[in-house]
């Protein structure tokens, strides 16, 4: 999750006015507007594949990011996340559809009178569609194995020509008529298969949070390679890698739904990481220069294993819990990815921090960095809850969570109080949630799912934040870490239960 370059990459937006990627010509491109109420072109909102290939897709249907093998794979089309953030993404980026009603030269949908765009039920298709006076225009994408397939339709015979300067974009995409249609189906039929292997919530689970859960786990085997289990923080540019943290997330998530192969496999990858070597790794395992190890990788990949079912085994007991490997946790960047620390949450996943504050009193509220009542209360406490389980650490845990949760918006929560900025980010709002839930607290927990609700595309997918504001994403949209929190939260609250438990 790269937080830290995201506010960095905003603070270099407001003091520059309007930053000039290129080298501050006044001559750069500029990113087209927005229509009221939804985000600029070029960030995405939706995400469809099924583990070959991974396509992001704008409001406006434009695809904007697409990668093979897996959404950790090869990026094929040029959408730099600083330009995005500077506002200099020309207009010809990735695949753009052009319509033309009534014989009137073609535009691009971002100039339409009004866009929606929503998933087919319980598939990873999506389907945006544009008003153009009363001609609606429909964008259709499914993802089945290494190939884009798009389909478009118009009610009252508008010409829509998808047009990409982008060939490595171009020869992945298949927009020939029928045989769209015809892999498109086939898609559908594919994930709602794979959605029915999936351990259901409670009958007592309300509609929202069955399409929530339905829609976070779709959400993830589109970010999961389905050969290597690599799993994409994001599929966007800077996000398209692995975290470990976000990918033993989504370790846990899978083994709660009942995908066992497939937490297994996500756990596999994982240990095979050289989790000392940098804070995040490319599809095919190999290491992210520019920014080293981070303390709570390795405790979050012993859940991982423990969730998936290998923690029994000697080779990963040798690779992750013998003192060959230790849990250094001092000293480290943590997941809000600033300076090196002693921060709360390494601590947690190392099990360094056994009582609040180094041994003051375990009623005391969980602060960022221990010992420091001024660095703020950390959202990272809940995971003393879940999924580390420091039962001491319950009282302060549970304090600082519902003192959280209660100065927090109507989208959610920032990750502390010595956050900058105001607005919420999904993934501390969806942990939690969770662990808020586990102590029994199920009236905060459902409240702060309200909030991931009302922060959650029309899609259904989760933005890593939002405007405090508007609810409109900010940035990178889905993000697998919030929507495996998400999961978790759900299962929590509405549980299967059978005669053994």
């Amino acid at each position: 999750m790269n937080w830290g370059r995201a506010v960095l990459a905003l603070v270099a937006v407001v003091a520059a006015g309007a930053l000039l990627v290129s080298g501050g010509s006044g001559a750069d491109p500029r990113t087209p507007s927005a229509l009221p109420g939804l985000p600029p072109p070029f960030l995405g909102t939706a995400v469809v594949g099924s583990g070959g290939l991974t396509a992001a897709i704008d409001a406006y249907g434009d695809v904007v990011d697409l990668r093979v093998p897996g959404a950790a794979g090869r990026g094929l089309i040029d959408n730099p996340a600083e330009r995005q953030a500077a506002g200099t993404v020309p207009a010809d980026t990735g695949v753009v559809p052009w319509v033309s009603v009534d014989g009137r030269r073609a535009r691009p949908i971002w100039t339409a009178d009004s866009v929606e765009q929503r998933y087919r039920r319980g598939t990873s298709v999506v389907v945006t569609t544009a008003r153009f006076g009363p001609e609606l225009v429909r964008v259709v994408y499914a993802a089945p194995r290494r190939r884009l397939v798009c389909l478009t339709e118009s009610d009252a015979g508008a010409r829509v020509e998808l047009r990409s300067s982008e060939p490595a974009a171009r020869r992945r995409l298949h927009c020939d008529g029928s045989s769209a249609q015809s892999s498109i189906e086939a898609a559908e039929r594919s994930d709602r298969r794979w959605l029915r292997r999936a351990r259901p919530l409670a009958a007592s689970a309300p509609p929202w949070a069955v399409e929530m859960y339905e829609r976070s786990l779709l959400v993830l085997r589109a970010l999961t390679d389905r050969r290597s289990g690599a799993v994409a923080a994001g599929a966007r540019d800077s996000w398209a890698y692995v975290w470990p943290r976000d990918a033993s997330a989504a370790v846990l998530a899978f083994a709660a739904a009942g995908y066992h192969p497939q937490a297994e496999k996500t756990t596999r990858f994982l240990l095979g990481l050289g989790l000392e070597e940098a804070a995040r790794f490319h599809g095919d395992g190999s290491p992210v220069a520019g920014r080293p190890a981070q303390g709570d990788a390795i405790g979050w990949v012993a859940a991982a294993a423990e969730a998936s079912g290998l923690i029994g085994s000697a080779w990963h007991a040798a690779r992750i819990l013998s003192p060959v490997y230790p849990l250094a946790w001092r000293d480290r960047a943590d997941y809000q990815e600033g300076e090196p620390g002693d921060y709360l949450g390494n601590a947690i996943a190392a099990g360094g921090l056994q009582s609040p504050l180094h041994g003051e009193k375990s009623s005391r509220r969980l602060v960022r960095r221990p010992g420091d009542p001024g660095s703020g209360l950390d959202s990272a406490a809940a995971w003393a809850v879940e999924p580390f389980r420091r039962r001491s650490l319950y009282p302060g845990a549970r304090e600082t969570m519902l003192q959280l949760a209660r100065s927090g918006g109507r989208f959610g929560i920032t990750p502390g109080e010595d956050w900058p900025g105001t607005d919420p980010w999904s993934a501390p709002t969806a942990w939690t949630a969770w662990s808020l839930a586990a102590l029994g607290e199920r009236r905060q927990a459902l409240r702060l799912l309200a909030d991931l609700r009302r922060a959650a595309t029309p899609s259904g997918t989760l933005p890593e934040r939002v405007d405090y504001r508007t609810g409109i994403p900010t940035s990178t949209t889905p993000l697998a870490w919030s929507h495996a929190f998400a999961i978790l939260a759900l299962q929590e609250l509405w549980p299967v239960r059978t005669a053994s438990t």
